[in-house]
């Protein structure tokens, strides 16, 4: 077992998700930020290589997290899918390969500390850990609680929330509220007073995009560029789609119209500068950076998430003044349009009531690595 103190673990953390790339990017910026000349932090993340089982594609973990020095090590894992899929059984068996692979992993890396920002994948690392006594933090983005997460509050020592409406879902005197760490270039992002000419929206299903989002996207994407720009990202599965229908449209229209797979996270400060409205997913992480740089957004959630935490982060964004809600089950390119609409045309009435307000994670990464600090004491 593991020695607290033992000299050669005592600056190696782990941290471990199954999709929380920009949460562990801004907590690896805080622990470098306090890193003393002697006494710095070696970093390592456990998780998923692929975004999508059966799909050769990337997870933003893996791709941002070693470009600033993180060692990224792929962990095999599977998942219970909500949909019966050719790999549904294959993800199944791996499972138990999960618990092994994280069980190596962590006796050859011998950290210090655990922190899990939760997922399938987490969960392996998180049990294991706990087998191996190492202590284990875990954060909680959402305003609700994730499955991964609910599961692993047993074996944590402490438990970092986002926000306070999570709290009932966990042990109390375990419990921390701290926000949700956001990298720096996006919380230096301004509020805008002035609307662009002609206004920008950025369109994000998420990292891994919405398919569902798309599909209405693609049928109004032409009437949008007449009286908007549009920056969409749009995840893997759509993107060739979306490059064709760029391809097509009038030359007029070409200008007004950007098409990514994903966005590095160390870009998205630049999206949300030239950004004036949002039409997104309600995850935690774009819920925060939507509050973060005071962008008004058309948020519609997955209907499907776990304890329904999406419409519970739109919820909190509409309270605090900046979101409209539109849920799936009414989305149509009517709806959708509609939406917009009366987003564009109560746009300075929402700048104007958040303008003094600051969001609640401005000093989240802060806040985490003091109390990761605080956990190895």
């Amino acid at each position: 077992m593991y020695q607290k103190g033992k000299e050669k673990d005592a600056n190696k953390i782990v941290l471990t998700a199954g999709h929380a790339a920009t949460t562990a990017l801004a907590t690896v910026e805080g622990l470098v930020r306090r890193n003393k000349p002697g006494k710095s932090w070696e970093i390592f993340f456990i998780g998923s290589q692929f975004a999508v089982e059966g799909l050769k594609a990337p997870t933003l973990e893996s791709l941002v997290l070693p470009k600033v020095g993180v060692s990224f090590h792929p962990l095999i894992s599977g998942r219970v899918q909500r949909k019966l899929t050719f790999w549904t059984l294959p993800s199944l068996f791996k499972i138990p390969l999960g618990f092994i692979h994280a069980f190596l992993l962590l006796k050859k890396i011998k950290p210090a500390i655990i922190v899990s920002f939760g997922g399938y994948s987490a969960f392996p690392v998180v049990v294991v850990g706990w087998i191996l006594r190492i202590p284990i933090v875990i954060h909680e983005q959402t305003s609700a609680v994730g499955r991964a997460n609910l599961f692993s509050a047993p074996f944590a020592k402490r438990i970092a929330l986002a926000r306070g409406e999570s709290i009932k879902y966990f042990p109390k005197k375990k419990v921390k509220i701290i926000g949700n760490p956001i990298l720096s270039n996006i919380l230096a992002v301004a509020g805008k007073r002035v609307k662009g000419n002609p206004p920008l929206i950025y369109i994000t299903g998420g990292s891994r995009g919405s398919q569902t989002m798309n599909e209405v996207i693609s049928q109004i994407i032409e009437r949008l560029l007449e009286k908007y720009r549009v920056i969409h990202q749009t995840g893997y599965f759509d993107y060739e789609k979306f490059i064709k229908i760029k391809k097509s449209l009038d030359k007029s229209l070409l200008g007004n119209y950007e098409v990514h797979k994903v966005i590095d996270p160390n870009d998205i400060a630049s999206v949300y500068q030239r950004t004036d409205m949002v039409i997104s997913r309600a995850g935690a992480n774009s819920v925060s950076e939507i509050i973060a740089t005071k962008r008004p957004a058309i948020l519609i959630p997955i209907p499907f998430s776990y304890k329904d935490e999406q419409t519970k982060n739109a919820q909190y964004a509409r309270k605090y003044g900046l979101a409209r809600i539109l849920l799936q089950s009414r989305l149509t390119k009517e709806s959708l349009l509609e939406e917009i609409n009366k987003l564009d045309s109560n746009w300075e009435e929402m700048v104007k009531k958040v303008k003094n307000k600051k969001s609640p994670d401005i000093n989240a990464a802060k806040n985490l690595v003091g109390l990761i600090e605080e956990t190895l004491k």
